[in-house]
């Protein structure tokens, strides 16, 4: 069955992270409404690649545009059967929204599956529903992760971590491993023949 479920991004969020579970979920025949504070449908957010390139952090360079369809501002949570929170610098300022940290709380409170990437745990945290929660991030946002009462799964880039309706990920390179375990977490099946 197909299931409704609502993408929060932002200018400068991860291009991968957002291009493609954005692209996976409509493959399988879910419907995603990718939504930004301050715009609607037909605006476009700015996305950032991050790659590792041997140096101490992340690089980062210019992605690709994004087109939003729908409006952030007609979200009813009751809507939505699953959020996903893509990484990037987005989140450091999307989690600076109350609607957004409103949003990420009905969520939770509804036990509705919530997948989040890399840097998408500053929403998290912010939102304060990791206490008691083990919850993987990029390694840069681990701190967060225990500030906010949580437990920071250490694990491989390439894998992704479920507790309950939570599934989340280190980075784009999880995204195999973090959408299988968002789909299972979802109900959703996918056979071979």
């Amino acid at each position: 069955m197909s299931k409704k479920l609502l993408m929060l991004v932002g200018d400068y969020a991860e291009d991968y992270e957002t291009m493609v579970p954005f692209q996976t979920l409509l493959t399988v025949g879910h419907t995603v409404h990718a939504v930004c504070p301050d715009k609607k449908a037909g605006d476009t957010v700015a996305t950032a690649i991050h790659d590792f390139e041997g140096a101490q952090t992340y690089s980062e360079k210019p992605g690709h545009r994004f087109a939003l369809n729908y409006d952030f501002d007609k979200v009813d949570v009751s809507d939505y059967d699953g959020l996903v929170i893509p990484g990037g610098r987005a989140p450091e300022y999307l989690r600076m929204n109350d609607r957004v940290l409103e949003i990420v709380r009905q969520f939770d409170s509804a036990h509705k599956p919530i997948a989040a990437v890399c840097h998408g745990a500053q929403i998290l945290a912010a939102a304060g529903i990791l206490k008691g929660r083990t919850c993987s991030a990029y390694p840069a946002c681990a701190a967060e992760v225990r500030l906010a009462g949580g437990t920071y799964a250490e694990i491989g880039i390439d894998q992704a971590h479920t507790d309950g309706h939570l599934v989340t990920a280190p980075a784009w390179p999880a995204h195999p491993a973090w959408m299988a375990q968002f789909l299972a977490v979802l109900g959703t099946r996918i056979t071979h023949e």
